[in-house]
């Protein structure tokens, strides 16, 4: 699908590309004034900026990256990123058990083979390189060379077994590690309970009243208090409100003082703005008095709002607070009412990733939610095919221009007929895959999930499944049967489409994908890697934010701030090419290299950004791993069903062989699940019944678990970097 010339141009103009931008990093980074773009988290914990520039060489973050134990992994972003990190430690196990094998045996195999000249002999639309050459594709059909190629799938699957396995003991300990901190914390006391059942009409009791009854027959003295959810969206849209007016207030009053500084301590001159649709029309009015006058007309409208919502704005959900952390625990992992759909406990989410506006939500509601989400996400799939199978099918300059015959021009230019070639068709998939992230995140934000975190885990899920089918599946089956204009006249022509000549044009053209691929993961980590580590777009839109829009002090700090890792999007990412490298190990074990240093590049880059730059909004204790570990195992099961079916085009007679390693997954899926899933998904009582030193107070816990909007003496203006960030506060003035 990628000539060789232009397989060889992308590589070489991916890697200068990504060395320019190491040289900006280099350069960019020895500047203090850049510091909180470059080292944010490391300001944000208290190193002097100038002081931090000074001792970090352009080789720095690779050595910190080095040096750093998973121990600084979670003591700099939480455990969430520790467990994101060990799934590049996870894949470059596999990939590197996986090429000492089929690196030096499958490769000289295949190499020694003919089959692809013979075919170009007898076939004129048949194309190959000497990269094809390389793979399973070369092999002669019914060759007894594919048994080794057989033994290369089965040794694949094991190291994949052996690797998570491995990982799940080691996360799991990890985790009890942290859940037995000496240090407690507020959720380990908490329980979440959803689906409390309406009152009796003759009951006099509060609903407040209702839930501490019934605790107090099922917890008898374990106990301290219940905290009642409530409807925050009459409250939240006046404090909101007031909030920007108090934010508009606060830039108007920086704005009148830069302009006094201006006219050297002269009264200045005082802002002013139309209060009508975008500024642009209505009466022009003084900012300063219009936004004081707003937010003071707004302060008692909230305070009333406040009142009126914890008397009568109660929701059938509730946060009960126990004494310990072991009876909570306890609580959280039994039974608590006869009917199932009444009465859900559960240990609740940390209080800074509380989904607030989904509490309430009913049992049956969600399940009707959930059920509508995954028939969009599904359409969404579908539709998706259409864009991703006409971008596989334009891979090449001599396709594009039998469809726009103006491009015949470009051809006349190698360097850029060479680039066009390489390029063009990973440009256009990232373009369509650019806003899919963002499109999977509000799918799943509808679901009425309780925590982020599980919002994040089910958005990676979708974008997971999206990835595979379009991206994989998509260019792979499309790819291969749609390389060129006449494979489309072929199957249009009833008379030769038939079962066997749809296969046997799919195995011709499977390996020559590999090119494509490699192509892509190469693009992937010198290009993404490289804007990753150099920040050059963060820089960018910092410089352009101070410059024009920046007139307060905590305008500034939001403008630098780093932001969480985006794991809805690069989990599933980072997933896309362990699959693609899991199915292409055993037919084309060239792509093993390449993804090697995908991993391991990932890994120096993730954990540089982990130890500075990142800043988790929330921590969910590495619960996200159950769902990378059972997506590895899909890319395994995906790569044993085409190694079944390609070595079935092969015409191999013993392929049967291979169906005991589908049957094998599943088994290790299900073995997985019963021994260690219960331990991430839940806490052991074991790990609960250690004994803190240290313990937040009842009044602590009730005060983490109210909304901002809620809580009395706010300042009324809420901190839009992560809460992470906003506790490990620091002064920036003089970097600045």
């Amino acid at each position: 699908m990628v000539e060789q010339a232009s397989f060889i141009t992308s590589l070489v103009t991916s890697f200068v590309v990504f060395c320019i931008l190491l040289v900006a990093y280099s350069i960019l980074s020895r500047r203090p004034g850049n510091a909180v773009i470059y080292y944010p988290l490391s300001i944000l914990r208290g190193e002097d900026a100038a002081a931090l520039v000074k001792r970090r060489s352009p080789i720095s973050w690779i050595t910190d990256s080095f040096k750093a134990s998973e121990a600084d992994i979670v003591a700099a972003g939480g455990l969430d990123a520790a467990v994101y990190m060990h799934l590049f430690t996870a894949a470059l196990q596999i990939i590197l058990l996986s090429s000492l094998y089929c690196v030096p045996v499958l490769i000289p195999l295949a190499s020694t083979s003919n089959y692809n000249e013979v075919q170009s002999q007898m076939d004129a639309n048949f194309t190959s390189t000497n990269f094809d050459n390389l793979g399973m594709g070369n092999v002669e059909p019914k060759s007894n060379k594919i048994w080794a190629f057989m033994v290369g799938m089965v040794w694949v699957s094991i190291a994949t077994y052996f690797v998570l396995w491995r990982s799940f003991r080691l996360v799991v300990d990890m985790r009890d590690r942290e859940q037995a901190s000496e240090h407690a914390r507020p959720q380990q006391f908490t329980l979440l309970i959803r689906d409390i059942p309406k009152k009796e009409r003759d009951s006099k009791e509060t609903r407040k009243e209702q839930v501490e009854h019934f605790f107090n027959r099922t917890h008898p003295g374990a106990f301290d208090r219940v905290e009642l959810v409530h409807n925050l969206k009459p409250v939240e849209k006046l404090f909101t409100e007031r909030e920007e007016a108090l934010r508009a207030l606060e830039h108007a009053e920086a704005v009148w003082e830069l302009s006094k500084k201006k006219t050297d301590g002269v009264e200045g001159e005082r802002p002013m703005h139309k209060t009508g649709w975008m500024g642009l029309f209505g009466p022009k009015v003084d900012s300063i008095d219009y936004w004081r006058a707003k937010s003071e007309e707004l302060t008692p409208q909230v305070q009333a709002e406040q009142k009126r919502t914890r008397q009568d704005l109660e929701q059938d959900a509730a946060f009960v607070i126990f004494n310990d952390r072991r009876s909570a625990t306890e609580a959280s992992q039994a039974v608590h009412a006869p009917h199932a759909l009444r009465w859900k406990v559960s240990q609740a989410p940390e209080p800074e990733e509380v989904n607030w506006n989904a509490l309430h939500i009913p049992s049956w509601n969600r399940a009707t939610r959930r059920t509508l989400v995954n028939i969009l996400t599904f359409f969404l799939v579908i539709f998706y095919m259409i864009p991703i199978a006409f971008v596989a099918s334009l891979t090449t300059l001599e396709n594009l221009e039998k469809l726009l015959p103006f491009v015949h021009s470009v051809q006349n230019i190698p360097v850029l007929r060479e680039a066009i070639s390489a390029y063009l068709p990973q440009v256009a998939l990232l373009l369509f895959l650019a806003l899919l992230p963002k499109i999977m995140l509000l799918l799943s934000q509808q679901e009425g999930f309780a925590s982020q975190a599980q919002v994040v885990r089910s958005a990676s899920a979708k974008y997971f499944y999206f990835i595979i089918f379009n991206v994989f599946l998509g260019v792979t089956i499309f790819g291969a049967v749609f390389s060129n204009i006449e494979s489309v006249s072929f199957l249009i022509k009833q008379s030769q489409l038939s079962a066997s000549r749809v296969v046997q044009l799919f195995g011709s053209k499977l390996p020559p994908v590999a090119s494509y691929y490699i192509t892509y993961v190469a693009l992937k980590f010198f290009i993404g890697y490289g804007l990753e580590v150099s920040r050059v777009i963060p820089l960018v839109m910092f410089t352009i934010k101070r410059r024009f829009k920046c007139k307060t002090e905590r305008e500034l700090k939001e403008a630098w701030a780093p932001g969480p890792f985006t794991y809805h999007k690069s989990i599933a990412s980072d997933l896309l090419i362990l699959t693609i490298c899991l199915c292409y190990a055993v037919i084309a074990p060239m792509i093993l290299p390449f993804a090697f240093m995908y991993y391991a590049l990932g890994w120096l880059v993730m954990r540089n950004q982990a130890l500075h730059v990142h800043v988790p909004d929330f921590e969910s204790h590495g619960s996200m791993w159950p769902h990378i570990h059972n997506r590895i195992l899909a890319a395994l099961f995906v790569a044993q069903i085409t190694a079944l079916g390609y070595f079935g085009v092969k015409e191999f007679p013993y392929t049967a062989i291979l169906i005991i390693l589908p049957v094998c997954s599943a088994i290790f899926y299900l073995f997985c699940r019963q021994n260690y899933y219960p331990s991430v998904a839940v806490v052991s009582l074991w790990v609960a019944a250690e004994v803190p030193k240290a313990k937040p107070s009842p009044g602590e816990i009730v005060e983490a678990y109210t909304p901002p909007c809620m809580q009395e003496g706010h300042p009324g203006i809420r901190d839009k970097r992560s809460n992470l960030a906003t506790k490990l506060e620091s002064t920036v003035d003089s970097v600045l």
